[in-house]
């Protein structure tokens, strides 16, 4: 066809299969693809009306990536890594980027916009308990920090800098952010008690994980639950009828994964958790015993300190309680309890991490398994279904649990 003899275009055998390759690669864009063809049918000897009109585009766009490509020559045969070469070819082939418009605010603003939704919103007199996106204008504006601004476009700048303040979530300040190195010692000493369990267990000495679940509920539901069924979960009553709760107080060997000697009723005083001690210890009598319990009083108590002084044989003064002696306060007596020359004695876990205990896991699956969709005609009714549950899971699921947390490194 006729027309004006354009500049030659010259491909070495590796451009050529590069440019091939973006053409039957389905993926690429319409436009890689698009200008990959003019260069090869420029190669080819076509001018540009004929690759025109083969493409179905304008002369101009034609002439535009030839010039592109004939301008970018020199460096696409330099003698380029294919991976090189293969990125300058897309390069070429690519539009140059355009400045496009202003941008409105300037970054001092961007960062006073920032600064100011993580202020308190009463330190600028607003009874509010965190910013909107509304209340940040008005107040941006208030303070002269913008003559105007959307809503919209503060989101917008507080998504960028990954800024939440209508989130929130919990956390708690533990001992370790006090004293880290004791806080870290105390947990190692648990999870070394754990790794250590199966060891000790064939030795006598019995590692007890121990603690409370106060206030489980006996919930009748008012009308029967309907079974689940092809294509319809278990229905359960929405309403219900309360008699009352009961505490548990419970062991978890950790050595076997067994519960022992459960205690059930209306309190967990400190004459309860004696008592369930006392009635635990009587099972092995002449063996050693060591608790896992939290920081609780009554996990302090005279009446565990008397306990243990009376199987410990142990006839020291032990003092007056608030005044004199071991029984002076709850400091002493925690350092009588975990005393490691006595044949029993307690560890205590930092204060607030129950996660440390190993009978909360079997309490999530007492939860999960009975009394989550349970109902409880009676307290006596509860007492017995937990008994039984205790029973079965004894007999059925229980094995040590696969405790994998060993503290943190300690510091020397």
């Amino acid at each position: 066809m006729c027309g004006p003899k354009p500049p030659e275009i010259k491909l070495t055998p590796t451009l050529k299969k590069m440019l091939e390759k973006i053409t039957h690669c389905y993926t690429n864009p319409y436009w890689l693809v698009l200008r990959a063809k003019i260069i090869l049918y420029a190669a080819a000897g076509a001018n540009n009306t004929e690759i025109a009109q083969r493409l179905d585009i304008s002369i101009d766009t034609t002439g535009k990536w030839r010039g592109r490509w004939l301008k970018a020559e020199p460096r696409l045969s330099a003698g380029l890594e294919d991976k090189d070469l293969t990125a300058l070819v897309e390069a070429t082939l690519s539009d140059t980027s355009r400045p496009g418009t202003p941008d409105t605010f300037t970054p001092e603003q961007l960062v006073l916009v920032a600064a100011l939704s993580c202020e308190d919103p009463r330190a600028s007199e607003r009874e509010i308990d965190h910013w909107t996106s509304r209340e940040l204008v008005e107040e941006l504006i208030q303070r002269q920090v913008v003559a105007s601004i959307s809503a919209r476009h503060v989101g917008r700048i507080l998504n960028d800098e990954d800024i939440k303040p209508h989130l929130s979530r919990y956390w708690l300040k533990n001992e370790r952010d006090q004293a880290p190195v004791i806080f870290d010692a105390e947990v190692k000493t648990i999870c070394d008690l754990y790794a250590t369990a199966p060891i000790l267990h064939p030795q006598g000495v019995h590692l007890i994980s121990l603690d409370e679940k106060t206030g489980i509920q006996a919930l009748e539901r008012k009308h029967p639950t309907r079974p689940v069924r092809s294509g319809q979960v278990e229905l359960r009553e929405f309403e219900y009828i309360r008699h009352g709760t009961l505490a548990l107080i419970a062991n978890l060997e950790v050595a076997t994964g067994q519960m022992v000697t459960p205690s059930l009723g209306p309190t967990r005083t400190e004459e309860d958790t004696v008592a369930h001690v006392r009635q635990t210890i009587a099972t092995d009598p002449d063996a050693k015993w060591i608790f896992i319990v939290d920081q609780l009083n009554t996990h302090q108590s005279e009446g565990l300190v008397r306990l243990v002084a009376e199987k410990c044989q142990i006839s020291a003064d032990l003092g007056v309680k608030g005044k004199s002696g071991i029984l002076q306060s709850m400091g002493t007596r925690k350092a009588f309890l975990e005393d490691e020359s006595h044949r029993i004695r307690f560890v205590y876990t930092p204060k607030h991490t129950s996660w440390l205990n190993q009978i909360e896991i079997w309490f999530s699956i007492l939860v999960r398994k009975l009394l989550k969709r349970a109902s409880f005609i009676s307290l006596d009714d509860l007492r017995q279904r937990i008994l039984k549950f205790i029973d079965y899971f004894n007999c059925t699921m229980a094995k040590p649990f696969r405790w994998t947390y060993a503290g943190r490194p300690l510091t020397v």
